[in-house]
């Protein structure tokens, strides 16, 4: 199988359709989940599946909900182009012993339709430890969610 990072497809669409809030109003409700390296979720990926989710100790289905740190602005990316972004506080799961090699963004409030795959490049694991995601620099060349 093949986890590939991405904003998905359907995203960009939605985006365009006003499905997603990033606030500062009101913002939707938008989680994480974990998946493992048998999973197939990438630009083709429209909504949170159960399918190949991460299943261990310290970690429950569907994910964590994330909290927005930077709501929607922009700024000039490296290339001097203007872009817009989003992005969230880290998150991580305590005293959990589970193994991942990619995860799911989400909306949960919109039919918990997908936003972003992230790949991890290789599996992860924890043993009773905290599994942690440190999202990038909340800047328009980094940033997790960004549109150029």
């Amino acid at each position: 199988m093949t986890i590939a990072q991405t904003s998905t497809t359907s995203f960009k669409v939605e985006l365009l359709q006003a499905v997603h809030n990033f606030g500062p109003t009101t913002p939707n409700t938008f989680k994480i989940a974990l998946y493992t390296a048998a999973s197939d979720i990438g630009p083709a990926t429209t909504a949170y599946t159960a399918t190949n989710e991460v299943v261990g100790t310290g970690y429950t289905a569907g994910g964590n909900t994330l909290a927005i740190s930077t709501g929607p602005t922009s700024g000039n990316n490296d290339a001097s182009i203007p872009t817009a972004f989003v992005s969230f506080s880290n998150t991580s799961w305590a005293s959990s012993s589970i193994t991942a090699r990619g995860a799911l963004i989400y909306n949960s409030t919109q039919g918990n339709k997908s936003v972003a795959v992230l790949d991890f490049g290789a599996d992860k694991t924890t043993a009773n430890a905290t599994f942690l995601i440190t999202f990038p620099a909340a800047d328009a060349s980094s940033a997790i969610v960004r549109i150029s």
